[in-house]
């Protein structure tokens, strides 16, 4: 059998081809070069020492309850009594004789006469009647005043001073009724009315 050298060559070629075809280059793998990482730099927390401190034994206190100041101090013996009125305050005065007596000793509601009427022109209003007829310091007071404002309960006392000195020495009624002290005051607030603003004040009137 002849065979023709041609297709021998032309075999071989093709069985080259094919097992270059089959064996796959194996390309070699470049090594990964690990990039150095940035170092975490780590910040020391700063530790905060605590001092200890001993416990102090602190002695509880007890509250120690707060009392108003009352006039603990009481008048008795024989007495003068009188009511005074002024506007809406009604004072029950009782008058005792004493020789020694000082403004300590004039008592109203339970207070002395400088805690409760604590003006100058106010004490001199209400002593006037004492001192008109000279009898400043010759007796001690106590006074129950209810209603109104300070003039008003100043005004009321007032006038039950000068009418318990009536009631000690009747003779003394003329004196202070030429100074006015023995006249009640009548006067009082007017009643508001309706449709005004005020007792009498009225609003004001447009002509359109």
């Amino acid at each position: 059998m002849f065979h023709d050298p041609c297709s021998m060559f032309c075999d071989q070629d093709m069985a080259v081809k094919k097992v270059e075809k089959t064996e796959k280059v194996v390309k070699p793998k470049t090594a990964k070069v690990a990039k150095p990482k940035a170092e975490k730099v780590v910040k020391a927390a700063k530790k905060v020492v605590k001092k200890e401190v001993a416990p102090v034994a602190v002695e509880k206190v007890a509250a120690v309850p707060v009392v108003k100041e009352k006039v603990a101090k009481k008048i008795a013996g024989v007495y003068f009594y009188a009511v005074g009125r002024r506007k809406t305050s009604v004072a029950q005065v009782r008058l005792y004789e004493n020789d020694k007596a000082t403004e300590n000793d004039i008592i109203i509601n339970d207070k002395k006469l400088k805690d409760y009427f604590p003006t100058i022109s106010l004490q001199n209003n209400l002593l006037s009647p004492l001192k008109a007829v000279g009898m400043h310091n010759k007796f001690s007071m106590t006074v129950l005043v209810r209603g109104g404002g300070v003039t008003g309960q100043v005004e009321a006392v007032r006038l039950g001073i000068a009418r318990a000195l009536v009631v000690f020495n009747a003779e003394l009624k003329k004196t202070l009724k030429d100074l006015g002290l023995m006249t009640r005051d009548a006067r009082e607030v007017e009643r508001k009315k309706a449709g005004l603003k005020k007792a009498r004040k009225a609003p004001q009137w447009a002509k359109r």
